[in-house]
C-alpha cells in the first residue's frame, strides 16, 4: 500500500519543546497532596508481599532482538512526585511498575506482575502449570513462564484459563502453548461463552480505530519520564510484541459450573456485559482464593473506555460484584485479579469488594437521579463526586476510568448521545462549525488571543476548547497549534487518570510533531489469522467493502475447504455476506483450499498467485471475480490524526 500523508508538518523547534508545569498546575497538584491519605501504605505492603524474583533489567525482546517490553527506563519513579505529575497518579505508577516480577500469593498460586499491563497467574497442578490470562504478547508470556520455571521448577503447561475477551488477557497465548497443544486436547483452554466472537468483534471489526486511539490512551508514543509517560493506571506499559488467538476447547456458560484442570478445582461465576462482553470470575477452594478477573481492580475502571468500546453496564457491574460477595465471601481468604496486587484476609477483601461494588452503583444511581431532573451528560459529569467513604480509598481513585467520563457513559447507556435539545439533533460536523465559530470571533488570531488569556489564568479546558475550533478549520495555524499543545500538556500534568494524561500528552505531541507519513496499514497478524473462525473473517471483510467500487455489482463465490465447512460468499447491494454450508451452482468462481491459506489470502497476508504456485489454492471460474472482490476492500492506515483533521 502507498504511504499516506497524515497531518500538518512539525512546529518550529522552540514550539515543539515540552514545557514545565505552570504555577496553576503546581498548585493543583499540591492540593491533591493535601487532600488524600498518602500515609496509608497498605497497597505498598500488599504489592511487595511474596516477592520471589524478577529480571534485571526487565527488558523483553523478540527473536530478532527488537524490544517488546522495557522497564529499564523507569527508575525516575523513585522518590516524590515532580511538579509535572499528579501525586496520586505518581503513587499508582510506583505500585504498577516498581514492584515487578514473580510473586507467591500462597503455596501453589503465583503471579508474574509488570511484565505487561496485566498479570499472568500460575497455579501448580498435579502435572504442570495452569496459566490464567497469558498477557498481551507471546514474548511477555514466554518470559513470565520462563521466570516461574527457573525459580519454582520446570513444569509443562497443562491448562490455560482466559478470564475475558480483552487482548491483554489472551494475546500472548502462543508464548505458552501451541495450536496443536489445544487442538489435540493436550492443554485445556477454558474461556467464557462467546469469547471468540467478542474478542474478534472488539479487536478486529473496529480494530484499527481502537488500536489508533489505544496508542494515545496507553501512551505508546510517549517516552517514559516526568514530562512523558508515567503509567497506564491499569498496570505497567503495554507489551508491543506478537499477538495471537486460539479457539478454546472448553467454554463456561453458566454460573456455578465447575472444572477440575490438572487436579485444581475451579468454580465459575459468569459476569458478561460488565467490564467485558464475555467474562467470568472464579473461586479456587484449594487456595480459598477468589480471582475477580478485571471486575475489581485497584482503581475506578472504565464504564466507557476512551480507546473506544461498547458502553458497559455499571448497574450490572455492581450486581456482579455483589453476587461474588454473596457466593464466595464466606469462603475466601485471598482476593486477587488480573491486574494489580492481591488482598489477604477475609475482612479486608470483603471491605474492598463492597466499596468497589458501591463505587459503580453510586455512579450509576447518581447519574440517573440527575438525568431524571433534566441535566445533560456534560452537566452531570460536573456535579457527581464520590462521598469520602468511597473516594478516599486509593483503590477507588480515577487512575483508569474517571467519575467524570463514567457518568457520561451511564447517561449514554440509558439515553444515548442525544441530549434532547433539538438544536443539537442535526448539528454541523466540527470542520464546518469550527470555521464559523472562528469567523464569528474575529478570525484565528483573535481566538488565539482569547485562548492565551485563558491559558495565563490557568483555565486550560476553555483554552483547549477555543483552539480546537481553529484546528477543525485551520490546522496549519502555528500559534494555535502551539498554544493548544501547551494547554493539553498542562491538563495532562494535572490528570489523576493514566489514560487522560496519556491522551492529553499524545495530543500535544501530535500538534507539535505532526503525524508522520506511514505505509503501514492495519491487518490481522499471522497468529490471529490462525485462530480466527471463518464467520468472524467474513464479518471483518464486510466492513472493508468500498460501496462506490461495487455499486451495481453482484458476485457469488464458492469457498470449498478441505479442513472446514464450505461457505458461499455473496456480494450484492454493496453488502458482503458469508453463508455457511451453502454452494451456488452458477457461482462466478470457486476457491478450493485449506482454511488457513484461504484466510491468509483474504487478510492480505499472502498473494493468490503465490498460493496457487505452492499448490495451496485453486481457483476455477472467473478469476476476475476474486480480483474484483479483493480490489473492493478498503485499507486502513494505522496512524491517522486525532487532534488535527483527517485529510480528505
Amino acid at each position: 500500500h502507498r504511504a499516506v500523508a497524515m497531518s500538518a508538518s512539525p512546529l518550529n523547534p522552540e514550539q515543539r519543546q515540552p514545557k514545565p508545569a505552570t504555577e496553576h498546575t503546581i498548585a493543583a497538584n499540591h492540593r491533591v497532596l493535601e487532600t488524600l491519605p498518602f500515609a496509608d501504605q497498605r497497597s505498598f505492603e500488599n504489592a511487595t508481599r511474596g516477592f520471589i524474583a524478577t529480571l534485571d533489567p526487565l527488558k523483553i525482546t523478540r527473536s530478532d532482538g527488537k524490544p517488546t517490553f522495557d522497564l529499564s527506563g523507569f527508575n525516575f519513579l523513585q522518590g516524590e512526585a515532580p511538579d509535572s505529575v499528579n501525586p496520586s497518579m505518581w503513587r499508582q505508577a510506583q505500585l504498577n511498575t516498581l514492584y515487578n516480577g514473580l510473586f507467591e500469593i500462597t503455596d501453589g498460586l503465583y503471579q508474574v506482575r509488570a511484565f505487561d499491563i496485566a498479570n499472568m497467574t500460575l497455579m501448580r497442578g498435579n502435572e504442570g502449570w495452569i496459566i490464567v490470562d497469558p498477557l498481551t504478547s507471546a514474548e511477555s508470556a514466554s518470559a513470565a513462564l520462563k521466570l516461574a520455571n527457573e525459580h519454582l521448577g520446570e513444569r509443562p503447561v497443562t491448562g490455560v484459563i482466559i478470564t475475558h475477551s480483552h487482548v491483554d488477557h489472551f494475546g500472548g497465548i502462543l508464548g505458552v502453548v501451541s495450536h496443536d497443544d489445544v487442538n489435540s486436547g493436550r492443554v485445556a483452554v477454558v474461556a467464557p461463552e462467546h469469547f471468540i466472537d467478542e474478542s474478534l468483534s472488539e479487536n478486529v471489526l473496529a480494530g484499527n480505530a481502537m488500536n489508533r486511539r489505544a496508542t494515545y490512551m496507553y501512551g505508546n508514543l510517549l517516552p517514559p519520564g516526568p514530562e512523558g509517560f508515567v503509567t497506564t493506571g491499569l498496570g505497567a506499559p503495554v507489551s508491543m510484541g506478537s499477538t495471537g488467538i486460539v479457539v478454546p476447547n472448553d467454554s463456561i456458560r453458566q454460573t456455578g459450573e465447575t472444572r477440575t484442570v490438572d487436579g485444581i478445582e475451579i468454580e465459575f461465576q459468569m459476569t458478561p456485559g460488565t467490564e467485558a462482553p464475555a467474562e467470568f470470575v472464579f473461586y479456587l477452594p484449594q487456595f480459598k482464593a477468589l480471582c475477580m478477573a478485571e471486575i475489581t481492580s485497584h482503581h475506578l475502571h472504565n464504564v466507557y473506555t476512551p480507546r473506544g468500546a461498547q458502553v458497559r453496564d455499571a448497574l450490572g457491574w455492581a450486581s456482579q460484584i455483589n453476587e461474588s460477595i454473596e457466593r464466595f465471601g464466606g469462603r475466601l481468604d485471598i482476593q486477587f485479579a488480573s491486574h494489580h496486587w492481591p488482598i489477604w484476609g477475609r475482612a479486608d477483601a470483603l471491605q474492598y469488594l463492597s466499596k468497589q461494588r458501591d463505587l459503580y452503583k453510586f455512579i450509576h444511581d447518581q447519574t440517573l437521579r440527575l438525568a431524571n431532573k433534566g441535566y445533560t451528560k456534560e452537566e452531570i459529569a460536573e456535579r457527581v463526586t464520590l462521598p469520602d467513604s468511597l473516594g478516599m480509598e486509593f483503590y477507588n481513585r480515577d487512575y483508569y476510568g474517571t467519575v467524570h467520563h463514567n457518568t457520561r457513559a451511564v447517561f449514554v447507556k440509558y439515553l444515548g448521545y442525544f441530549d434532547g435539545n433539538p438544536a443539537t439533533l442535526f448539528a454541523h460536523p466540527p470542520s464546518t462549525v469550527g470555521g464559523r465559530y472562528v469567523a464569528a470571533m474575529g478570525g484565528a488570531d483573535a481566538v488565539v488571543a482569547i485562548a492565551r488569556e485563558a491559558f495565563d489564568q490557568g483555565d486550560y479546558r476553555w483554552s483547549a476548547e477555543l483552539l480546537n475550533h481553529i484546528m477543525a478549520s485551520e490546522p496549519q495555524h502555528p500559534a494555535a497549534r502551539a498554544l493548544l499543545a501547551d494547554a493539553l500538556e498542562q491538563l495532562g500534568y494535572q490528570a489523576e487518570s493514566g489514560p487522560w494524561r496519556n491522551f492529553f500528552l499524545c495530543g500535544a505531541l501530535e500538534l507539535r510533531e505532526g503525524t508522520p507519513e506511514t505505509g503501514s496499514m492495519f491487518t490481522a497478524s499471522e497468529g490471529v489469522a490462525q485462530g480466527m473462525p471463518l464467520a468472524n473473517l467474513f464479518q471483518m471483510l464486510a466492513v472493508r467493502v468500498i460501496p462506490e467500487q461495487v455499486d451495481g455489482l453482484t458476485l457469488q463465490i464458492n469457498i470449498c475447504l478441505d479442513d472446514a465447512e464450505d461457505w458461499l460468499l455473496v456480494l450484492e447491494n454493496c453488502v458482503l455476506h458469508g453463508f455457511p454450508g451453502r454452494r451456488a451452482e452458477s457461482a462466478d468462481a470457486t476457491i478450493a483450499s485449506n482454511a488457513l491459506p484461504f484466510k491468509r489470502l483474504m487478510l492480505g497476508l499472502a498473494e493468490a498467485d503465490a498460493l496457487i504456485a505452492e499448490d495451496q489454492l485453486q481457483i476455477t471460474g472467473a478469476r476476475s471475480a476474486i480480483d474484483q472482490l479483493l480490489g473492493s476492500m478498503d485499507a486502513f492506515p494505522r496512524r491517522f490524526p486525532i487532534v488535527t483533521p483527517r485529510p480528505e
